[in-house]
């Protein structure tokens, strides 16, 4: 059975992104489309499509051609969307990478991605220096003024504004290259056009998600999809004024919704259980606050009531991936409160369909088994990734998720579980693999396998089973691996074992593992 969404399908035009998100930009004037929390700095919307272009001139100044990828290595900031609108108006991609990232994790994806380009933050120079070099970047930017030898974005503003004038093929023309873990492994590039991002625009608005009367927060990273897609560029495409907040720290965080009386808050998990029960809340007035939304991984019902409870404002979760642009399941403005642990409906011109994980055949209402999507907002594929493309993305264009839910009557949809290896610590993508091949470097360690453990405040932590070769600490491990990885990644919990559970082919059956947790959890 194929599940479809209760709105009526809409005719989303054929253009580039940036013309898409910015018809409406002239009757905005000089109302903010961004403002950051830490400087004030404000972007008006009268400046923003002269700003892109004389960005964007800047860069065609250093020899950025069609087809050229700018990796953003960077927290958030109100020039984050005129260097993303930049390179798309050039006819190029941005590869968006978490600032978290080690040189190693940085140099791993500006080598997948053929980046040419890259633009970070003077603070982080240091880090980029050497992964820059080593992958054969071409010149280093920064926001603002210039550093040294790395141009700042102030200085390409002195190029003028004229670009070369570009024919886009919406459908093909890559314009992100975000990386996800998908269903299993590393992580990937994932190649979404010009058409793919617009299409979730334009399915994600009749949400009511957010109003060209609301002021926004930005504190969830724009390097993220539900960042990038689902708050600047929404935020931009309904007219709203984006706050921006380069991290998330609480008192912070409830200042900014205090002092600019945000009124929509796309948040994660961890920070919706902030709300809901930290007593700090409590000392701010957040009276302007509407709606809460959340997504990037499961939030509990009893949490998502507590909030509302407490704020006297609506919670809606959301659901979708990057493989899908963004959002494929959302809840609508008049969505019943009884439906609240649900994830939402499907969004106009999308498809859902459960899938028996055995046989393959289509569920109806109420039936558990893998959710599969389709619609204009999937991705056209994993960046030179053609087998593991094939593996979740079929010839009839169904995305198979790697999760598992169910439709009830009503078309809503529920997430029960995951079939995927993936990890999600605090909505951020985990993969088990690469956490595998660093403890199994260690030359203490034999064999080892990780998994997700549940947790309250995070949603779920990586924890690792180890097969000792020689003697060695927990913690000493659980050290290794941060010094490795993205502070996210690292390894929370830990236990030592005499084997790890494998198929006759060698495959960890981390499902053995995950049942032996979850047990574990519950007594």
């Amino acid at each position: 059975m194929i599940f479809r969404s209760p709105l009526a399908d809409t005719q989303i035009p054929l253009m580039p992104f940036t013309d898409f998100v910015l018809r409406g930009i002239e009757r905005l004037g000089s109302k903010p489309a961004f403002i950051d929390a830490g400087t004030g700095q404000t972007l008006t919307y009268d400046c923003l499509l002269e700003r892109i272009h004389r960005t964007a001139a800047g860069l065609v100044a250093h020899g950025f051609e069609r087809g050229d990828v700018l990796a953003i290595f960077s927290p958030n900031l109100p020039d984050y969307a005129v260097a993303c609108h930049a390179v798309a108006v050039l006819g190029g991609a941005a590869a968006t990478i978490n600032p978290l990232y080690t040189a190693d994790e940085l140099l791993f994806q500006l080598q997948d991605s053929k980046a040419k380009y890259l633009l970070t933050i003077a603070p982080l120079l240091e880090r980029v220096r050497e992964p820059a070099a080593r992958a054969g970047i071409r010149n280093i930017f920064v926001f603002g003024e210039s550093v040294g030898e790395a141009v700042g974005l102030a200085a390409l503003h002195k190029h003028g504004s004229n670009i070369p004038k570009i024919t886009i093929d919406p459908k093909s023309d890559l314009i992100a290259l975000p990386y996800s873990s998908g269903t299993t492994g590393r992580s990937k590039g994932v190649m979404l056009t010009h058409h793919s991002l617009a299409a979730n625009l334009a399915q994600a608005r009749p949400s009511g998600m957010m109003n060209e009367e609301d002021i926004v927060l930005g504190v969830l990273p724009f390097f993220h999809i539900y960042g990038q897609v689902l708050i600047m560029n929404l935020g931009l495409y309904v007219g709203a004024t984006v706050v921006t907040m380069m991290r998330f720290e609480l008192e912070p965080f409830l200042k900014t919704l205090q002092a600019h009386r945000i009124t929509v808050a796309p948040l994660v998990p961890p920070i919706v259980l902030a709300m809901a029960k930290h007593p700090v809340v409590s000392n701010y007035d957040l009276s302007a606050l509407k709606r809460i939304l959340t997504g990037a991984a499961p939030v509990a019902e009893a949490t998502m009531k507590a909030c509302m409870q407490r704020l006297n404002c609506r919670v809606m979760q959301g659901y979708g991936m990057t493989e899908a642009s963004g959002a494929t399941h959302m809840h609508l403005s008049d969505s019943p409160l009884e439906k609240l642990n649900a994830v939402g409906v499907c969004v106009r011109n999308s498809e859902t369909m459960i899938v028996d994980v055995v046989s393959g055949k289509p569920l109806g209402p109420n039936e558990q088994g893998e959710v599969w999507t389709r619609g204009p907002n999937i991705m056209r594929g994993y960046l030179n990734r053609p087998e593991e493309t094939a593996a979740c993305l079929d010839a009839e264009g169904w995305y198979h998720t790697g999760d598992i839910g169910y439709m009830d009557v009503d078309g809503y949809l529920y997430i029960v579980d995951r079939l995927k290896e993936l990890i999600k610590y605090s909505g951020y993508q985990v993969p088990p693999a690469e956490l595998e091949a660093v403890l199994v470097a260690h030359p203490a360690v034999a064999d080892a396998a990780v998994i997700p453990s549940p947790d309250e405040e995070h949603g779920e932590v990586p924890k690792a089973f180890i097969v000792k070769k020689s003697e060695v600490s927990a913690e000493a491990l659980m050290a290794y691996v941060a010094e490795r990885v993205a502070p996210y990644k690292k390894i929370r919990l830990l236990e030592f074992a005499d084997q790890i559970p494998k198929s006759p082919s060698g495959k960890i059956l981390r499902r053995v593992l995950v049942e032996k947790e979850r047990a574990a959890k519950q007594s």
